[in-house]
This record gives C-alpha cells, structure tokens and sequence, in this order.
C-alpha cells in the first residue's frame, strides 16, 4: 500500500498568539469573525429590504431596530454593544399592574 499524506495546516498567527499569550490584532479579529459579521450584515439589509417591500403599517419593533442601528453607528462614550442593547431596553420604572403578555417584544414601546 502506497504512504498516506496527511496535509498538516500551520497553526494560525491568531492560535500561535493566544498560544503565547498575546492579545490578537485588529487583523486576527477580522481574520476570525468578519465573515460573520458581513453575513449578519447582509441578513439584517435583507430584512430591512422585506419590510420596505411589503405594505401596512409598521409598529414600534421597527423604529426601535432603526433606533438600534443609529445606536450601533454612533454609540457615543460607551461600546457599541451596550449602546444597541440600551436602545433596546425597556427603561421604565414603574410595574406593570398585571403581565399583559408572556414574552418579550424586543424593544420598548413608545
């Protein structure tokens, strides 16, 4: 019987680097995740694109996602994350008398 030939793949500079104990770069990051991020990208430009095609009326869902999305643009002081998680969040005081609902809408009503 002929030899195998295991074709062995080099560490990435990202494994060798977390192996050492360095922090990864910015080009280790987009290396690991930007592929994600564009398809995220483009499945959130693809929902938007449906609501747009589509008749009726929209409800708070949607300018809480369009509020989301300034968020993310122009967090300010604070990280991103946390900006489109806060413009997310319900941020009233006061209980409810009694659940309406058992789950959550997603974003504040307004």
């Amino acid at each position: 019987m002929g030899q195998k030939i295991l074709a062995q793949i080099p560490p990435s500079e990202f494994r060798w680097r977390a192996y050492i104990g360095l922090m990864p770069n910015k080009t280790d990051i987009l290396d690991l995740y930007f592929m994600d991020a564009r398809y995220k990208l483009i499945d959130i430009a693809a929902f938007l694109d449906r609501l747009d095609r589509h008749e009726g009326k929209s409800d708070f869902r949607h300018s809480g996602f369009l509020k989301a999305m300034e968020a993310m643009l122009n967090p300010g002081d604070q990280p991103r994350a946390r900006a489109v998680l806060e413009s997310l969040s319900d941020h009233s005081t006061e209980p409810v008398d009694a659940a309406e609902i058992q789950f959550a809408y997603g974003a504040p009503q307004e």
